[in-house]
């Protein structure tokens, strides 16, 4: 049997390492595993629709949703996750000691539709009283110049956006005081706990108790096909997922080897225990319904921020076959 040659842009994350090995093969695909940072498969991805299948950011998946030729079909699978409350940094002299203080702040971005700065200004509004209008968004290169947004956005005259100059990076700025606070995906290379800080210093903290009070593990990525791809093959949707899950179910499995430590960290099977402890053993759950809520959530964060017309709708996201599985 011919097997579909594929082509997969994705990070080496442990949950999807078997994909990468070989150790699980997607049903009739041979899969290609092109290992790349994030921000180079997404902008390969987004500008270029390089890959059949890739890695994406969340928000950019949406934003394409309602282009014209609408050009991704998402399965729900998410490669990344990530408690957002660490990413959030401030210039010491900048007179912002709590939230409310970044409402008429400059407010630093490498772009505005990027998926962590969208979970960050909607918990920064729902939970802490920050507008999402608020603060002025300052958008280019953290580390070097000239980033700019994947896709192209517009947004509501209440926002107010503005770009850095072309040999500025906002990790420089944010330690100059030429912008009052940062919120992004990596750390900046200035931050050092005493001119550039953490707005909140102790996030683990925080973090949890906003899993506590909300049951949200915030997703940053999804997994996309080009429509073609899957308009050519519908059958794709469905034994993809069944990979990736497979593969994930292989890191769960590693994550509860005690004979080792499966991570480099000293205390990683106490961190293992916890996790499993608070989140329950499936806390990196696949699969709409499991999802539902949480990805309501950042969908109506998406449109109040001014980058989706209207609220997109959950089950308009994902391949229909990804919905439901046969069983017997």
């Amino acid at each position: 049997m011919t097997r579909l040659s594929m082509t997969l842009g994705c990070w080496d994350y442990d949950r999807v390492q078997p994909l990468m090995d070989g150790r699980v093969r997607p049903d009739g695909i041979d899969l290609r595993f092109l290992n790349m940072i994030v921000e180079e498969t997404f902008f390969r991805m987004a500008k270029f629709r390089e890959f059949d299948v890739s890695e994406m950011s969340m928000s950019s998946f949406v934003v394409s949703h309602f282009k014209q030729d609408r050009p991704f079909v998402a399965i729900p699978v998410f490669p990344s996750r990530f408690f957002r409350h660490s990413c959030i940094y401030v210039n010491a002299d900048a007179g912002v000691n709590e939230p409310k203080d970044l409402i008429g702040k400059r407010f630093g971005c490498p772009e505005y539709q990027m998926t962590a700065p969208v979970w960050i200004r909607g918990i920064l509004s729902e939970h802490y009283g920050v507008p999402v209008d608020g603060p002025t968004y300052v958008t280019g290169g953290e580390e070097t110049p000239n980033r700019e947004e994947k896709i192209s956005i517009e947004l509501p005259d209440n926002f107010r956006l503005e770009r850095i100059g072309p040999e500025d990076t906002l990790a420089q700025m944010l330690a100059d005081g030429r912008i009052d606070a940062f919120h992004t995906a990596r750390k900046p290379s200035t931050y050092d706990g005493v001119r550039v800080k953490r707005l909140f210093p102790n996030y683990v903290e925080v973090e949890k108790a906003y899993w506590r009070d909300t049951g949200i593990f915030p997703i940053m990525h999804v997994i996309a096909i080009r429509r073609e791809v899957y308009e050519q093959n519908r059958w794709v949707a469905m034994n993809l997922f069944k990979a990736f899950r497979e593969a994930q179910n292989l890191c769960y499995a590693g994550l509860k080897e005690t004979a080792a430590l499966k991570g480099m960290l000293p205390w990683f099977n106490a961190h293992v225990e916890e996790a499993f402890d608070l989140m329950g053993e499936d806390f990196w759950p696949y699969g709409v319904e499991k999802n539902r809520a949480t990805l309501d959530v950042f969908l109506r964060y998406h449109h109040e921020q001014g980058l989706s017309p209207r609220k997109l709708e959950v089950d308009e996201m994902f391949a229909p076959e990804t919905y439901e599985e046969f069983v017997i």
